[in-house]
């Protein structure tokens, strides 16, 4: 059962997600081991333990550093984000999510004022605040990065997840990710994970790799798109807040007429869900004019549907009037 965090609306704490993994965070350039991203692991993550260690300025020094880590932590999950997501990627062999990862590394630096004196943003171990970012250093990350995709396998593809924010102001890398690797997600946010940003995105993906790992099923909920949005386009009432609430017992997903009937058409659908569900609705809607067809145990729609072997709620009618009615009937359910 999730529990909230008092004076924040977003960070929740899951006590039976990861329990008893080990997670080893790579921070971003000009970080550092004390980074909020740690922070937020361990408190969302209280049953997990999370490992992060300063990384060195040198590159080939700082991913020998990695490799050793990772061998010696043996993780059950990989998060890299910026640089860390570059690093993350040739860290094979694990589940790995990267946020945001900076594969072009020296072309970012150029670019965005990174070289000359800079200054960690996080204290570091050894008491080092400022450094300098010289040609020499670029063309080292440079030399770097051009290590990155090498040893992807088709086992590979299925053990990252690449996350990329719609709003990052530095670095874009969907293209380049997605020519290597198939699971690329964009979220709402920018480069610097918050934390709406990372409950949103991060957490549902850390609970799919999780169920994964446990082989963990979950009862699916199927919710036709006509219950999720009015007559105007927008996410209904509650709907938003209905479906993270549900989103930490159930699998769920949309459904709608398959794009010859769907007037907005399949691009337009899938760019509407993932704005009104962010990460969570990547690779979970589905086009179907045959409802009885779906498999799950419950669907959430206008309209009776016949021959459907599971439980039909017949949004707008009797008791599910409203998303509020819908959730509360399900917290009365638990039976996920």
């Amino acid at each position: 059962m999730a529990q909230e965090r008092a004076g924040n609306s977003f960070i929740r704490q899951f006590p039976e997600l990861m329990r008893g993994k080990t997670i080893v965070y790579v921070h971003g350039f000009g970080s550092s081991a004390q980074t909020g991203t740690v922070a937020r692991l361990r408190q969302v993550l209280p049953s997990a333990r999370v490992v992060a260690e300063d990384i060195p300025l040198h590159p080939e020094e700082g991913f020998r550093m990695l490799r050793a880590l990772v061998e010696r932590e043996q993780p059950q999950l990989i998060l890299g984000t910026s640089m860390g997501g570059m690093y993350a990627e040739m860290l094979y062999g694990f589940d790995r999510i990267l946020v945001n990862p900076a594969f072009r590394m020296a072309d970012t630096m150029r670019e965005h004022g990174l070289t000359g004196a800079q200054r960690f943003q996080q204290p570091r171990s050894d008491g080092v605040q400022d450094f300098i970012v010289t040609k020499a250093l670029v063309k080292e990350y440079q030399t770097m990065t051009e290590r990155c995709f090498s040893g992807v396998t088709e086992e590979e593809k299925n053990r990252v997840f690449g996350l990329f924010g719609d709003a990052d102001e530095l670095v874009d890398t969907y293209d380049l990710f997605l020519s290597h690797y198939p699971q690329a997600i964009r979220f709402h946010g920018g480069h610097r994970l918050e934390d709406q940003s990372f409950m949103h995105a991060v957490v549902p993906v850390i609970r799919w790799i999780d169920d994964r790992q446990e082989q963990r099923g979950r009862k699916v909920i199927h919710l036709g798109l006509e219950t999720l949005r009015d007559a105007m386009g927008q996410p209904r009432s509650s709907v938003q807040k209905v479906f993270r609430h549900l989103l930490e017992k159930y699998e769920l997903y949309i459904v709608t007429e398959a794009p010859s009937c769907a007037p907005d058409g399949l691009a337009a659908v899938l760019s509407w869900a993932q704005r009104a569900f962010d990460a969570p609705a990547w690779n979970h809607v589905i086009f179907c004019n045959q409802r009885q067809l779906l498999v799950g145990d419950y669907l959430v729609a206008d309209a009776d549907v016949e021959d459907f072997m599971g439980g039909v709620i017949r949004f707008g009618d009797g008791p599910f009037k409203t998303w509020e009615d819908i959730g509360v009937f399900f917290d009365r359910l638990g039976d996920a």
